[in-house]
């Protein structure tokens, strides 16, 4: 029991903790199983390239856009009763895609579940922030980054049969029934399991106000990270096209391919955080962007599933120190504002980032090499970047 204990306390689970990793898993699970199949989906309904292009760019439009408000209802409200606003929302982009079998639904529909990660995220650092120490809070985050990779994991490996056995329509339907369901008993779980922290500051609702609250450190961060998503979010959407239109993998092995990525990100969460807590925090995010840089470097040379394998590792490992970076940004932002600086922070990013998603369409028109050479470009110079100019929290605090 106390060997038990120890490792409880080792890894900050708390119980509001716990009931937010299962939240996590739930609704991960759920949105997983379809989400990662609906470029898909949408071709199959009669939508084109375009098509796919519109959904990733305004998923990283509206996530940006529903950050800041998501960091402000959690500042205002309290964690827990934005995590059950936000559920419903995503709840009711469920039903539409499920009693609207059409292309244009399943983009309106997305609009509701998609951003859940977004919209809920500024809540739950904030509740990580909240009930853990400073010195546990990078294991918090690598808690939460981990847990999320299990239904990254699972969700497209059981979609992937869905659709196998049912086809694509019927298939990612029955997904997106699942996930509805599952949704609906993470809200039971939020209700039982998450303490309620009554809020007695009145949160900030002016982003230009609130901007003047970020860090210097922070900001350069914010640069360099844009600059990676960059590389990340332009050929995001067509990489399962890649795979299964190109390589001609099929939609199983695309999800085994998936949990190779989620495994190896799964097993490099914990390690580094607790390397990160207790030394320089720069190398372990400069070391995630070179990861982010090489995956379209790597898929540019795939053309089988044993060179897919490959890059899907590098894919996972681009996870090594996204948890610190997270970390770093709520110990950056001052007390009483965290939500709301870390909602800031995605929708500064994510507005800039939605652009080069809608221009990963363009990209491929031109061909599948063009879009991957330019993402690496991308990645290099935000890399070079925050390797040049960005700080470590240790070097502030000196």
């Amino acid at each position: 029991m106390n060997k038990a204990q120890k490792i409880v306390d080792f890894l900050g689970l708390k119980r509001s903790v716990i009931a937010l990793l299962t939240m996590v898993i739930l609704v991960g699970l759920g949105e997983k199983m379809a989400e990662r199949f609906l470029p898909i989906y949408l071709m199959a309904l009669g939508g084109g390239a375009y098509s796919i292009g519109l959904l990733n760019g305004m998923d990283n439009l509206l996530g940006a856009l529903y950050a800041y408000p998501g960091g402000y209802l959690s500042d205002r409200f309290g964690y827990k009763r934005a995590l059950i606003i936000f559920n419903i929302i995503a709840l009711m982009g469920y039903l539409i895609v499920i009693f609207f079998p059409y292309w244009i639904a399943v983009i309106i529909g997305a609009a509701f579940f998609l951003s859940w990660t977004a919209i809920s995220l500024p809540a739950s650092m904030s509740l990580v922030s909240s009930v853990l120490p400073m010195n546990k809070r990078t294991m918090g985050v690598s808690l939460h980054s981990l847990v999320r990779r299990v239904p990254m994991a699972l969700g497209p490996i059981l979609g992937g049969a869905l659709i196998s056995i049912y086809g694509v329509k019927t298939g990612i339907r029955l997904a997106f029934i699942v996930a509805f369901i599952l949704g609906i008993v993470s809200l039971i779980v939020q209700q039982l399991l998450i303490e309620d922290k009554r809020v007695e500051k009145k949160a900030e609702i002016s982003p230009l106000r609130m901007f003047s609250f970020m860090d210097t450190s922070l900001k350069y961060l914010l640069v360099s990270d844009i600059l990676v998503r960059f590389c990340e979010q332009i050929p995001y959407a067509f990489v399962v096209v890649w795979c299964l239109k190109r390589v001609g993998i099929t939609p199983v092995d695309f999800g085994i391919l998936t949990a190779i990525e989620m495994v190896t990100a799964m097993l490099i969460y914990i390690p580094v955080a607790y390397f990160a807590d207790r030394s320089s925090k720069k190398p372990f995010v400069v070391i995630t962007f070179l990861f982010f840089s090489a995956f379209p470097l790597a898929l540019t040379f795939s053309r089988t599933l044993t060179t897919l394998v490959f890059a899907f590792i590098i894919r996972g490992l681009k996870e090594f120190g996204e948890p610190t970076r997270k970390a770093l940004i709520m110990d950056l932002a001052p007390e009483g504002k965290k939500a709301g600086i870390f909602g800031l922070y995605y929708l500064i990013r994510d507005v800039i980032v939605s652009f080069a998603a809608f221009g990963g369409a363009f990209l491929w028109q031109i061909s599948p090499q063009t879009n991957f050479i330019v993402a690496f470009g991308f990645g290099l110079l935000g890399t070079f970047i925050f390797w040049k100019f960005g700080k470590d929290l240790r070097g502030i605090e000196d």
